[in-house]
């Protein structure tokens, strides 16, 4: 895990601007985001682009913490679809737990007089036929398949703008403490075919990611070897073949270690201002951004639901376009 620094990335972005956009050039014209959001009847995309697009212009004002409450939505909401994260994060960063009038209703809880839903996409589901079976009648047994015919908005509210019966506390195992999660992500490691070894060598590198094998450094505390090692784990599951030529090694880092905080933070650590000097850079680009944020939150989604199989069966978030 190389160590990236605030102006080691200022210093990285000045010296090699001119390279890293003449190496993006094919990787923009290809992006599958730029792609989809050509299309203007897709909603799902226009409401990813407005997120990103706002969030560009706060990071182009020096806030950056609006990347880090972007990510910090990721580790609450990894559940729901990226386009919904973005939405729910743009509209109401302090958000903890969302839900529909009708869900809090049935637990108990109402909605504050003159309080404002937060807009999210769902999807809408049907069921679709082809004209031969339609002209001759289905006969069979089998089912038509659900497909996806549109999406439509949905207003959901934060436990903060409700009132009403107490909800059921949950009980954190993890505070400051890894837990089981560094076994589970261990056998998680195995069951990719990811060896995992400890080497003194690679000092002063925390962990390095080879590319089916990680390698960490011993004598971290347990929280540090734990982030660490889902910092590398990220880098197996993202820079691979062609996303680890056509990106840079700081967009690269960026991305690991957004994953790591997003992971600590779902699990109960507390993970300080160390993950935030990584969240910079992409210069603007709101196409780059995009991507590394759908990445970032389907390795971080891959991860907590290998090391909280239990929460994780529990939950039943809505669904909509990523």
């Amino acid at each position: 895990m190389a160590v990236v620094t605030v102006s080691t990335i200022a210093a990285a972005r000045n010296g090699a601007t001119r390279t890293r956009n003449t190496a993006q050039r094919k990787y923009r014209s290809d992006s599958p985001y730029q792609q989809r959001t050509t299309q203007r009847d897709n909603p799902a995309q226009t409401l990813i682009k407005q997120a990103v697009d706002q969030l560009i212009q706060q990071l182009e004002a020096g806030k950056s913490e609006a990347l880090t409450a972007y990510l910090a939505a990721m580790a609450r909401f990894h559940n729901y679809s990226f386009g919904n994260i973005l939405a729910i994060a743009r509209q109401k960063p302090t958000a903890t737990r969302v839900a529909g009038i009708r869900t809090w209703n049935e637990m108990g809880r109402f909605v504050k007089k003159g309080e404002k839903g937060i807009q999210i996409l769902a999807p809408m589901l049907g069921y679709r036929r082809n004209r031969k079976e339609a002209e001759i009648g289905d006969q069979s047994e089998t089912k038509p398949q659900p497909v996806l015919i549109g999406f439509r908005a949905v207003y959901v509210f934060d436990v903060a703008q409700t009132d009403g019966a107490d909800l059921p506390v949950v009980e954190h195992s993890v505070t400051g403490e890894v837990g089981e999660h560094r076994d589970r992500l261990i056998n998680f490691l195995a069951q990719q075919t990811i060896a995992l070894e400890f080497n003194e060598k690679i000092a002063p590198a925390l962990g390095v990611s080879y590319g089916g094998k990680i390698a960490l450094l011993p004598g971290q505390t347990k929280a540090e070897e734990f982030t660490t090692l889902v910092h590398e784990t990220a880098h197996e599951l993202l820079h691979k073949a062609e996303r680890r030529t056509m990106t840079t090694q700081t967009v690269r880092e960026t991305e690991a270690e957004a994953v790591a905080f997003i992971v600590g933070q779902a699990v109960g650590l507390e993970m300080g201002n160390a993950s935030r000097d990584y969240i910079q850079m992409y210069a603007g680009n709101a196409a780059l951004l995009a991507e590394s944020l759908e990445v970032i939150q389907r390795a971080a989604s891959t991860i907590l639901r290998a090391i909280r199989p239990e929460v994780e069966a529990a939950a039943n978030p809505l669904t909509a376009a990523s």
